[in-house]
């Protein structure tokens, strides 16, 4: 009983598949979204370089009078 179960059952994946952001490849479950280890470590490599920045808005009101309270 158990094996008509098994087979019976349909099993999607937790995500889709989609091409990995370093080489393109399809992303692999075990490194998603990356499709290898040594893609998820070169784009790390990246971050901790400083090559990818997260940009940031100044607020600028606070900036010109930072004494004054609304």
């Amino acid at each position: 009983m158990p094996e008509n179960r098994k087979a019976a059952a349909k099993v999607e994946p937790l995500r889709k598949t989609r091409p990995c952001p370093e080489c393109g490849k399809p992303s692999n479950r075990d490194h998603y979204p990356f499709c290898s280890n040594r893609c998820r470590e070169v784009d790390l490599s990246r971050w901790l370089t400083g090559s990818y920045a997260i940009p940031v808005a100044d607020d600028d009101t606070k900036a010109d009078h930072p004494d004054e309270e609304n």
